[in-house]
Formats: C-alpha cells, sequence, structure tokens
C-alpha cells in the first residue's frame, strides 16, 4: 500500500520503517508520530543517510503506546528483533577477560572469558578489555601469594606436592601443607588488591626489602623493589575524580557522516582501569537517539555503575534510570557534566573516540590499498572485495574433508566458513576440491564471491574454471597459490601464484605484504581444514573404541560420548552414574561395566 502519512497517528509510540519485501529499514519513537515522520519528508532533515531511506521506504507502521519511557523500551526491543539496516545495534554475544576466584574449598585464581553478566558462585574481577593487562596483574598477584595453579581435577588426586611447592610458588593445599585459616589469609588479602587497596602490600613488601639489604641479600632486595613497581605501575590513578571514589563509565562519541564510534572510559574507586570502543555504520540516528539506543542495549548486558557520564544531556535521561534500575535494582544516575574538572572526563573520552575512529579509518584505507594492489597485480576483474578460499585435508584418503574461509575488506569473516564431508571415495585432491566447489557454487546464485583462492597448483585452478564454466559462472575471478614444499609458514617462502590468464606462475616479491595477505587467507582455509579433519578423525577413533561394548546400538554410544566426553572418564565411571543415564536399561549398564572391567 501507498505511504500515508496524512493518517498517522499524532499519539505518542514506535514507527516501523520497511521496504517492499517487508524487511524492517529503520525504527524510532515519539512523542507525536504524525509529526515526526513528516519531518522526513521536508528538506530540513538534511541527515546523510534519509536520501537513501527515503528511497528504500515502502511501508510505515506505527504502534501507539501510553508513555515516552514505554515507547524507548519497544523501540530497544524492536531493534533487537528486527536489526534494522540504519539503526545502531550492539551484538550481545561480546565475551569479556575476567579475574576470577573459583568457587571452592581452596580457590583458584584464574583467567576467564566469559559474558560480562554472570550468575555463577564465582567471585568476578573486571572485565578487563585488554587481555594483556589482565594476564599481568594475574601473573603479579600468583608471585605474592602462593596459591594453587592446579586444576579441581588435579588438585583432588595429587598425593605429594608439585614443583611449585619447592620453588616456593604455591602452599600445597593439595596435600595439606597448609592450614585453610593460611589459605583464606591469602585469598582475603588478593580480594583486598583486585579493589584496589595495595597501600599494606606495599608497606609490608618496603619492610622485606629493608631486611633483605640488611642481611646483605641484594639481589633479593632488587626483586622485591621490581615486584613494588609493578603494583605501583598497575595501581597507579591515572585520573581521580575530585568529587568522589565511586564506579564511574564516561563516555564519548565521534562522528563522520554514518560511521561513528562510542568510546566508553572505565574507572573503579575513581581509578581508570581500562577502555572499550564501539564501531558502527550506516548509523541514521541522531546522537542523542545513538546513546538512548546504546545504553538500554549495553546495560542489558553490562552491570551499571554508580554513575554514567555522557557527552549531551538525554531528553528520555530519566526513564534511561529507571530503565537500568528495574533491571539490575541499583541506583545509577545518569549525568552531562558542567563541571570542568568532570567535563574534562567526557573530552578525554570524546578524544579517545576520535582518535579510535581516525585508527580504524587508516587502517581501513591501508586494507584498501592492499586490495587495489592484489587486483592491479593479478589482473582481476573485479576489486575483490568479498574473498574465499579453499583447502582439503585427510590422512591416505581417509576422514577426508574441505574447508571454506571468507575475507571481506580484507578481514576475516567468520560467517563465512562453511565445513564440508568429503563424499566422493576416490579421485584425491583434484576430485574433493571438484566436488566440494560444485556443492558450494551450485547452491548459491546471489552472494558470489569477487574473487577465489584455492590452495594448490595449476591442476586445482584448472578444476574450479571447469566447474565455473558447468555452472556459467563468470563474474568470480580465480587464482591458486602453491606451497613450496607443503610449507605453511609466512614470510620469504617461494610461492607460486597461479592464473587463467598466464601460462606460468606469477612469483611474487617474498617480502610483499601482498604476498603476506595472500599467505594468510591461504594459511587460515589450510588452519580450519586441519582442525575439523581432526576432530572428524577422533570422533571415529573414540567410536571405533566403544564397538568393544557388547549390545549397545548406535544412538546410546553417541549418548555416552555426550554425557562423559571421553573413553578414559566412561571408563572412571560407577553403575550409580551410569544409572542416572536414563535411556540406559540394566542389560546396557551391565555391557558398560564388562567393558571397563575387561
Amino acid at each position: 500500500m501507498p505511504l500515508d502519512i496524512a493518517n498517522l497517528p499524532s499519539d505518542c509510540g514506535v514507527y516501523i520503517m520497511k521496504n517492499d519485501k517487508g524487511q524492517v529499514l529503520y525504527i524510532g519513537k515519539a512523542i507525536n508520530l504524525k509529526k515526526r515522520v513528516q519531518q522526513y519528508f521536508t528538506l530540513h532533515d538534511t541527515r546523510p543517510l534519509v536520501e537513501f531511506l527515503l528511497k528504500e521506504i515502502a511501508h510505515i507502521e506505527t504502534i501507539v503506546v501510553f508513555n515516552e519511557k514505554e515507547a524507548l523500551l519497544l523501540e530497544n526491543n524492536l531493534i533487537k528483533k528486527h536489526q534494522p539496516k540504519y539503526n545502531i545495534l550492539l551484538k550481545d554475544d561480546k565475551t569479556y577477560v575476567s579475574l576470577v576466584l573459583t568457587h571452592h574449598k581452596w580457590p583458584a585464581l584464574k583467567l576467564m572469558r566469559c559474558k560480562s553478566k554472570t550468575h555463577d558462585k564465582n567471585i568476578h574481577f573486571g572485565p578487563y578489555t585488554n587481555a594483556k593487562a589482565a594476564r599481568s596483574v594475574l601473573d603479579l598477584l600468583l608471585k605474592l601469594y602462593p596459591i594453587r595453579q592446579c586444576s579441581d581435577a588435579e588438585l583432588t588426586l595429587r598425593q605429594r606436592p608439585c614443583i611449585l611447592y619447592d620453588m616456593s610458588k604455591c602452599i600445597a593445599p593439595c596435600v595439606n601443607k597448609c592450614t585453610h585459616e593460611e589459605y583464606d589469609q591469602k585469598i582475603k588479602e588478593i580480594i583486598k588488591f583486585l579493589k584496589g587497596d595495595t597501600t599494606k602490600i606495599i608497606e609490608n613488601l618496603k619492610k622485606q626489602m629493608e631486611e633483605a639489604s640488611d642481611h646483605l641479600e641484594f639481589e633479593k632486595a632488587q626483586d622485591i623493589l621490581t615486584l613494588i613497581h609493578d603494583i605501583e605501575k598497575i595501581s597507579e590513578t591515572q585520573y581521580v575524580e575530585k568529587a568522589s571514589n565511586k564506579d564511574l563509565d564516561v563516555f564519548g562519541l565521534y562522528r563522520e557522516g554514518t560511521s561513528l564510534i562510542i568510546a566508553k572510559l572505565i574507572f573503579h574507586h575513581g581509578k581508570l582501569i581500562g577502555s572499550e570502543h564501539f564501531s558502527f555504520s550506516l548509523i541514521l540516528s541522531t546522537d542523542e537517539e545513538i546513546l538512548e539506543a546504546f545504553l538500554l542495549q549495553h546495560y542489558k548486558l553490562e552491570n551499571p555503575p554508580s554513575q554514567i557520564y555522557l557527552p549531551l544531556e538525554l531528553k528520555s535521561q530519566k526513564n534511561i534510570e529507571e530503565i537500568i534500575f528495574e533491571s539490575f535494582h541499583k541506583k545509577t544516575d545518569l549525568f552531562s557534566p558542567k563541571i570542568k574538572e568532570k567535563k574534562q572526563l567526557i573530552n578525554l573520552a570524546n578524544q579517545n573516540a576520535k582518535s579510535q575512529f581516525k585508527q580504524e579509518q587508516s587502517e581501513k584505507s591501508l586494507r584498501e590499498k592492499q586490495l587495489l594492489e592484489l587486483q592491479e597485480t593479478l589482473q582481476l576483474s573485479a576489486f575483490p572485495k568479498n574473498i574465499v578460499c579453499f583447502d582439503t585435508s585427510n590422512i591416505a584418503g581417509s576422514d577426508s574433508v574441505a574447508a571454506m574461509v571468507g575475507f571481506s575488506d580484507g578481514l576475516r569473516d567468520k560467517k563465512q566458513t562453511k565445513l564440508f564431508k568429503i563424499r566422493s571415495l576416490a579421485g584425491g585432491d583434484i576430485a574433493f576440491f571438484k566436488e566440494v566447489l560444485f556443492r558450494h557454487f551450485s547452491k548459491i546464485q546471489d552472494n558470489l564471491p569477487d574473487l577465489l583462492i584455492l590452495d594448490g597448483g595449476k591442476a586445482h585452478l584448472n578444476i574450479a574454471l571447469s566447474v565455473f564454466d558447468e555452472l556459467k559462472i563468470a563474474t568470480v575471478d580465480v587464482m591458486a597459490i602453491a606451497k613450496e614444499e607443503a610449507r605453511h609458514d609466512r614470510g620469504l617462502t617461494k610461492e607460486k601464484i597461479y592464473l587463467p590468464h598466464k601460462k606460468e606462475p606469477l612469483l611474487i616479491d617474498p617480502k610483499s605484504p601482498l604476498l603476506f595477505l595472500l599467505q594468510k587467507i591461504r594459511d587460515e582455509a589450510h588452519r580450519v581444514a586441519i582442525s575439523f579433519h581432526k576432530k572428524r578423525r577422533l570422533k571415529r577413533v573414540i567410536a571405533s573404541s566403544l564397538d568393544a561394548i557388547k549390545g549397545i546400538e548406535p544412538q546410546k554410544k553417541k549418548l555416552l560420548l555426550t554425557h562423559f566426553k571421553s573413553v578414559e572418564n566412561l571408563k572412571k565411571s560407577s553403575y550409580q552414574e551410569l544409572k542416572k543415564i536414563k535411556a540406559l536399561s540394566e542389560k546396557d549398564i551391565k555391557s558398560i561395566l564388562d567393558f571397563i572391567n575387561q
């Protein structure tokens, strides 16, 4: 149906813009829906993407709600559901590096990558946006406090201390070389350290350093001094807010046209402990709309601090505060600071956003230049924006597999990864390539890549050309890259590039960044193929070892593998544990126990 803006409601609510295929292009909210939508069709809206949006809009739907808060919530939920092309959208699968004290009789300190919002019984510190920084904190704490570094399973099975005990790097709780009180005291000190209380630790280390110096143990004193410097470096205050020592997130924003970056500075007890950057492109919303949508999405995933500083005032600020409170039952205040000291933090965040934006644009520009050079050097018919690479893997023809990896704008695109189980029983590598290329390209008509790379030589190139000829594909460039003596290490190796229009292979300077790019793409395909092949082979070996269990059908063998993860774990199981698996009969359990005890 044609656009009928005159009949849109003048109530508060959400508008949904769709194209002629029914795909959602943009979602927005408004106090007066009719008035807001009309603004898109006036000459006053000069936002860069509005012109493109108007060309695509075929339908506008509206949902009327009672108030602005409901409109804000509905807009956020609809954006997450439909993921519109021109809206800001945060991915909810992001993981973070945290330091974690495990919930155990003898807690261990570990570096873990997990969802920022966790509900386990472990004690989490972080998240750290820099994994290297988190690792340095972990290493430092393990120097200061000799707690266990082994797994829970090793701790249970150990009958004598490991070498870390002899090196004074563990007090060996595994064999009761320490009391619970002694161990718990070290855990309490670790928690204090991670909460920013390092004063007493430094005082104690200085006393130890003086004692070592008095006893002429200068090497030991130097080690302690280095340790003190490490602690001071990690815990130094880069900027302490004069008003308070509360936890604080500070946001900055920088945009050019339809691309933007939001920078977040993370303050813990007044100390700047890290930063994060969030990049977006093809964004139609205003800065205020962007921040509103971002905050609602971000603090669904992230535990909010007590205060959040924003680069501009939001009309819906109170509503956002209420929504965050309803999610976490924790009061969070949003501010757009006016006081000079606090405004400096916003300036710092904006500066970080701009710096990151310029850096990403520079990196993107370099990648584009590299791809242009690739196009010119290989005489490709199109700019290689989208590249796919195929490789196969097998041992003596068994468990044969293939893998396809994709690169977009010079970067790995994991969404394009595809794995193949080879069906051909004979014919070798060339036949395998023919099979997977035909299977893949016969199923796709749209979204063809610009360049196909094969890990192989002239024969591999020719088989790809024959498949394309059969499928009548003429728009994809093809090349093959042959390794030197089947080596997969990069740099300074002789590589042969085979092209359809060249009789002899092209040799590229081993030091060329162009060759490094091709090797990176080829090696990634090789890595994925090898990894898939190993998994397949391992499954077959495990499955074949379970064939020794008499009377157990294949489905139940699969169930056993899923439950116990390995044959070794299965062999350690008891009657009681097997009894818990409802699908197993008494006869099955007896057969499994016979297998275990044989």
